[in-house]
């Protein structure tokens, strides 16, 4: 386990993750095991949990919808164009590792799935929704994400 504000062991966790194992196995055995009763199933995730719903939104068949919080797979593991449901991102402008530039490049590449996709872009910094860093956290922004993602998960999920 990594302690939560030690940046330089969770980036050697996050560098030795096998991304596509950990989503074909436990993130699918998760959307299984949720939709087992018949219900939709959405996948959302920030910064590496985001990066994940982006594997998960073209890898695994049980999600109906997926929720990006500012993360973005290594271009190796997934592509854009490899989204196969409707799919909601949100990203901050000052951000180191979903720059601007690459979040746009999701986007042009989420244009060519056919898959209804939105991107939204803040006057915020990475992790703005994460109120254990009061450094980025951004109330105002947080709301206005999440208030989006509600209303994305109750078209997609009904």
């Amino acid at each position: 386990m990594v302690p939560y504000h030690d940046r330089e062991a969770a980036a050697k966790e996050m560098g030795s993750l096998n991304y596509l194992e950990s989503t074909d196995n436990v993130v699918r055995g998760a959307a299984q095991y949720l939709g087992r009763n018949g219900a939709k199933v959405a996948i959302t995730g920030c910064c590496l949990g985001g990066a994940i719903t982006i594997i998960a939104a073209g890898r695994v068949p049980e999600f109906s919808a997926a929720v990006c919080f500012y993360g973005i797979p290594p271009a190796q593991i997934a592509s854009p164009q490899d989204v196969k449901i409707p799919f909601q991102g949100h990203f901050a402008v000052r951000d180191d590792w979903c720059t601007p530039a690459a979040v746009d490049a999701l986007e042009k590449g989420l244009e060519t799935t056919g898959q209804p996709s939105v991107i939204y872009r803040y006057e915020a910094d990475h992790g703005f929704v994460n109120e254990q860093r009061p450094e980025v956290h951004d109330r105002a922004v947080a709301e206005l994400a999440w208030g989006r993602m509600l209303d994305f998960c109750r078209t997609y999920l009904v």
